[in-house]
């Protein structure tokens, strides 16, 4: 954590911070708190956004009416989620003279980057429904450790976020009971599919603080940005979930992975952190389909909002 303001007023804001106070947008703040804020919600609402596009793809493919209907809603939840909290985002790059149009341009440019499972393709119904139930599963996981945010206007959009995200692992767990339930082809599909998503799902979290120390970790616990660890939010997934996918008959795609008593952890094989810095910058399988096909589309949607803004 590195700041140029005036101590006095840094402590004064930290003994706020360690009273459990919450931060409003018009408050003062460390220019670096700021920074940190704009980093996390930044990224937050743009992974939101892109979170929708491999789950659109099965839309029109979705095995039945209700399917169709149950998926559809879910994007209709994730682009609303991605708006939400790039209100947040808004006010806080406001002061910096930067605005929405300006943080997607980041977004085009790679400036501002979006969570590393977005990056990765969804060619199977098998996929769907392992993203709505793992993936948003240890999404909520994150989301619920940070409802304790010191920042008021984060958490207020995170209320909100976490209630609908509880529907959408309902509806990615009830996919892939009917999949481990169905054929042997739907099961081998859904097993597929959990090995495909496994590395990604060990990343989530991003690298554990003890062998990839970060600047950007440290300085969120101390502001209370966040208050647990990439490794404990990690652990944490691991506790919930590996006996639900066993319960299913599923294979986790890692012969190590066990929970060590003694130690009161899971031990597992570690992710390639390399593979995950690739990712994170745009060399995904999916990177440059998703990031072309975003940008076609806010291209497209142009004039809509010129009109928009000319009739307020």
């Amino acid at each position: 954590m590195t700041t140029r303001e005036d101590p006095d007023r840094l402590e004064a804001f930290l003994a706020r911070i360690d009273r459990g106070e919450r931060i409003e947008a018009d408050d003062w703040m460390p220019d670096d708190y700021r920074q940190q804020l704009i980093r996390l919600i930044a990224m937050h609402a743009v992974s939101e956004i892109m979170g929708a596009l491999p789950e659109k793809e099965w839309v029109p493919k979705a095995p039945t009416l209700y399917r169709k209907l149950a998926i559809m809603a879910k994007v209709q939840d994730e682009i609303g989620h991605g708006q939400l909290l790039m209100r947040v985002a808004e006010d806080l790059v406001a002061p910096l003279g930067k605005t929405r149009e300006d943080l997607l341009d980041d977004l085009f440019s790679g400036r501002l980057k979006f969570h590393n499972v977005f990056h990765m393709p969804a060619p199977t119904w098998a996929d769907a429904g392992i993203i709505a139930w793992l993936v948003d599963g240890a999404a909520i996981i994150t989301q619920g450790m940070s409802l304790s945010s010191s920042y008021a206007p984060y958490v207020r959009a995170l209320q909100r976020i976490v209630e609908e995200e509880g529907f959408h692992i309902q509806h990615g767990e009830s996919i892939c009971m009917a999949l481990a339930e169905g054929s042997a082809s739907q099961r081998h599909s859904l097993q597929a599919a959990l090995e495909r998503w496994w590395p990604a799902l060990m990343m989530f979290f991003g690298p554990n603080e003890a062998d990839h120390p970060s600047s950007h970790q440290k300085a969120n616990l101390r502001y209370r940005i966040r208050t647990k660890t990439n490794e404990e939010l990690r652990q944490r997934f691991l506790t919930k979930y590996v006996p639900r996918i066993r319960s299913l008959g599923l294979v986790p795609p890692d012969p190590t992975l066990h929970y060590d008593a003694e130690q009161g952890r899971w031990i597992y094989q570690q992710p390639d952190w390399e593979w995950f810095r690739r990712i994170i910058n745009g060399q995904g399988p999916a990177s440059s389909a998703r990031l072309t096909l975003k940008r076609l589309t806010y291209e497209e949607g142009r004039w809509a909002r010129a009109a928009l803004a000319q009739g307020r």
